[in-house]
């Protein structure tokens, strides 16, 4: 049986947003204007539930730092809220993606036909390969 986890709430109050300047290709847009944005949210002091927040904890993502923030960098639009909501959105998935618990999987034996058509597989394998063998008079 697997374990869910409780439907989580992303409070938008716990996310802090720092505008910066995009990186790459743009022209004087890009030299000029804060579009891109820096999302940080502390894991540790968020409202999310104990055991979302542990299993945030031990993500091997690039974007957890060591101090228990996820830092998300959103520059995709030219538009500073478009990228706010980009960056909300990935942040969910990030959190969704921790929140989903793989079925655990039972092991089963295979049926006797299976095993039958497995070993009459490597026979009939076995007679071909053993056509390729040089001809002896």
């Amino acid at each position: 049986m697997t374990t869910s986890l409780p439907h989580f709430t992303l409070n938008e109050d716990e996310v802090e947003f720092v505008a910066i300047r995009a990186q790459g290709a743009g022209g004087q847009n890009v030299n000029k204007v804060s579009n891109a944005l820096h999302l940080r949210f502390d894991i540790r002091a968020s409202s999310l539930p104990e055991a979302l927040k542990a299993r945030l904890l031990a993500l091997r993502d690039q974007r957890v730092s060591a101090d228990g923030v996820i830092v998300i960098k959103a520059q995709e639009f030219r538009s500073l809220v478009r990228n706010r909501e980009e960056g909300l959105a990935r942040l969910r998935e990030l959190i969704a993606a921790a929140a989903h618990t793989p079925r655990t999987r039972r092991p089963t034996k295979p049926t006797y036909g299976a095993q039958l058509r497995r070993l009459e597989g490597k026979t009939q394998r076995g007679k071909v390969k053993a056509l390729r063998g040089k001809i002896s008079d």
